[in-house]
């Protein structure tokens, strides 16, 4: 069974949980106003020290037209995809955002990936975020600028999808066992021509 939605359609209640089961997802919708969004959005374009992702695959070196970055309060590493990052020291406009995501949440993170997809034709492939170096069943504040896009689950033994549209300067929050039994994945589209911008705030485990 499948639960699909779009933005005409899908309603912002930031109590709901998008998930059926095993998880907890919730959609905050808009946390910013629009001009504050684009305020952002170019700031995060022109200050962020972004790099093409990196992944070995079958022993192969894969380098993706999607950027990356990674920041935190420490020099963190974090490996996925069989590549290790080191965390850059955060910038003012990224601890602002946290600061409010903060919050929002009443959750506290301590580093955050972000994401660069200069069109839709860029996405990503089914996963979860259950890396070692992640607090287990932490949660992940999600701020999306720029481009709206699809945002989908499947769960990992019934195969049951979740799908929703996040919109420019919102939050999703994604915790509990989510990771433990849900992929999730940006599909691609050849209908968006614009980037788009996520910053996934996270904890992570701190030795």
């Amino acid at each position: 069974m499948n639960r699909q939605t779009d933005l005409f359609s899908q309603t912002n209640d930031r109590h709901r949980n998008w998930l059926p089961y095993d998880g907890t997802v919730h959609y905050y919708g808009r946390l910013l106003s629009k001009a504050q969004a684009d305020h952002y959005l170019a700031r995060l374009l022109e200050t962020i020290e972004w790099r093409n992702d990196e992944a070995v695959i079958f022993g192969k070196k894969i380098i993706t037209k999607r950027k990356v970055a990674w920041y935190g309060n420490a020099p963190y590493e974090y490996t996925y995809s069989n590549t290790t990052k080191r965390a850059l020291h955060w910038t003012a406009d990224l601890l602002e955002l946290k600061a409010l995501l903060e919050k929002a949440t009443g959750e506290r993170f301590n580093s955050c990936l972000l994401n660069l997809y200069h069109s839709g034709e860029e996405g990503m492939a089914w996963h979860s975020d259950g890396e070692t170096d992640l607090q287990k069943d932490g949660t992940i504040g999600s701020l999306s600028f720029g481009a709206e896009r699809k945002f989908a689950f499947k769960h990992k033994q019934s195969k049951e999808k979740v799908a929703l549209v996040l919109e420019h300067g919102s939050l999703l929050v994604m915790k509990d066992a989510t990771q433990t039994h849900w992929l999730h994945r940006l599909p691609p589209t050849k209908k968006i021509s614009v980037p788009r911008v996520n910053l996934t705030f996270r904890s992570m485990v701190e030795s």
